[in-house]
């Protein structure tokens, strides 16, 4: 069910002129997944921005996001609905979803990018590895297949960042996507999977409490909140990068004068220091600078780099 969030107005608000219809904000996620406190959060203070406007979150789970993009970029390009997107939904799912009717680069149109995070590589500590190159070791003593990686489904950053990692270090792994980062986290505590790719707020707890052990976050810089823990480049896979971003969009034709009024208030709330320490808890910096025409090139470029990595890979939805 959609929620409502009636935004209050402050005085900074009143810059902006609010509208008497509701803004949907579409989250393709579930309720309760990793995207959807953050939307909301979000949600809230890009309502007040914009004078008390009304926001809708309108979950729209399914395809790993791309049920909900799809609904946004087929949505009445009026202003009154906007997409909370996670990269791959832009840049990786429409490569994969082969039988697509929309293209998604061109009927979605960014507003701001709003804030980047990465992951951490975790596996149990019974496997007896402290280190990336410990586990390299491990698996290139093991036969081809017999370890697994977990995911929270084909084509999300963590299952992209894992099937890099098995590339780049010649053993092939089994691939298990589960239905969100929760279960596939128990099952790594159990031994059950050898490696995970994990979101890092949920990971975080379990890695103090010395149920998982962090052999490499996939970020270009360490994260503050494990300094210890290196990058993928710094344990010698430099060719390894995965930094994701949230994105705000809207269905293309939507007009320009309102592009440019959402772009506004979106950076004015999300550096507001409520939502940028929020990010910070969660593992995420907030971007707040990134011109609109920087990140839509930012996308194209992600966007072809793995339209090359789905075909050399041979990534599939089956």
């Amino acid at each position: 069910m959609p929620l409502l969030l009636a935004a209050a107005v402050t005085p900074g608000a009143a810059r902006a002129q609010s509208s008497a219809r509701p803004i949907t904000l579409i989250v393709p996620y579930a309720p309760g997944g990793a995207s959807d406190p953050v939307a909301r959060d979000f949600a809230t203070l890009f309502g007040q921005e914009l004078g008390g406007q009304t926001i809708v979150i309108e979950n729209r789970g399914g395809a790993a996001g791309h049920v909900g993009a799809v609904a946004a970029a087929q949505a009445r390009p009026d202003g009154q609905t906007l997409l909370f997107a996670v990269n791959t939904q832009l840049v990786v799912n429409p490569h994969l979803q082969r039988g697509d009717r929309i293209d998604l680069a061109a009927a979605l149109t960014p507003i701001a990018q709003l804030a980047t995070y990465q992951y951490v590589m975790v596996v149990p500590p019974e496997l007896g590895v402290t280190d990336l190159a410990q586990f390299v070791a491990f698996a290139k003593s093991r036969p081809p297949g017999s370890l697994t990686y977990a995911s929270s489904g084909i084509g999300s950053n963590n299952h992209l960042a894992a099937l890099l990692l098995s590339e780049a270090i010649g053993v092939r792994m089994e691939h298990a996507p589960y239905r969100g980062t929760g279960p596939s986290l128990m099952d790594t505590m159990a031994g059950r999977v050898e490696l995970n790719a994990s979101s890092v707020t949920p990971a975080l707890p379990l890695i103090r409490e010395g149920r998982l052990r962090a052999l490499a976050v996939t970020g270009a810089k360490r994260l503050s909140q494990l300094p210890d823990v290196p990058t993928l480049r710094e344990a010698g896979y430099p060719g390894i990068t995965i930094d994701a971003w949230n994105g705000l969009f809207a269905p293309t034709g939507t007009p320009s004068e309102l592009l440019d009024r959402y772009e506004a208030a979106a950076k004015r709330a999300m550096l507001q220091p409520r939502f940028v320490e929020r990010m910070r808890t969660e593992g995420m910096e907030v971007v707040g600078e990134t011109p609109r025409a920087a990140f839509a090139a930012e996308i194209r470029e992600e966007s072809a780099f793995w339209k090359r990595k789905v075909q050399e890979l041979n990534i599939t939805l089956d």
